[in-house]
């Protein structure tokens, strides 16, 4: 399976936050929206990086309750050191990459456009899709 098709059977929306929203709006938007982490950009504007609950949490680790009030800018993961993928990417790459990388969401860009976001639970989900296929082919195999 690919990248491709996670999107398609997840869809492709991404939920994004400004570079200068605090950091307890993106907090706000990510429980309410129940996700781990906001593409940055402006607008519909380019990728400027990526927040995660982690990043707010080592920033309150750091710098106590002041950090809710920091812009997202200063927390998140800058586009230049981004980790990212392309809608052709297979499962076993961007398994070794969230796992090698300790990431767990991936922007997938394909050319200069954001076509989505993938999570380590939407890989989860496909590899569980996958293997409940080969166990019914399996099985349909044997019994003959």
């Amino acid at each position: 399976m690919i990248v491709s098709q996670i999107l398609r059977e997840k869809g492709s929306a991404v939920l994004t936050v400004a570079p200068d929203a605090s950091a307890v709006e993106a907090a706000r938007i990510m429980n309410a929206r129940r996700v781990g982490a906001l593409v940055v950009r402006r607008g519909g504007g380019k990728l400027e990086g990526i927040i995660s609950e982690r990043d707010i949490v080592i920033a309150l680790a750091e710098h106590g309750p002041a950090a809710t009030e920091r812009p997202v800018r200063a927390l998140m993961t800058p586009a230049e050191r981004l980790i990212t993928c392309s809608p052709g990417d297979t499962i076993d790459r961007i398994t070794a990459v969230m796992t090698d990388r300790r990431v767990r969401h991936l922007p997938v860009v394909e050319g200069t456009r954001l076509a989505g976001i993938i999570s380590i639970g939407d890989v989860v989900k496909a590899r569980l899709r996958e293997t409940q296929a080969e166990v019914e082919a399996m099985t349909a195999y044997v019994r003959g």
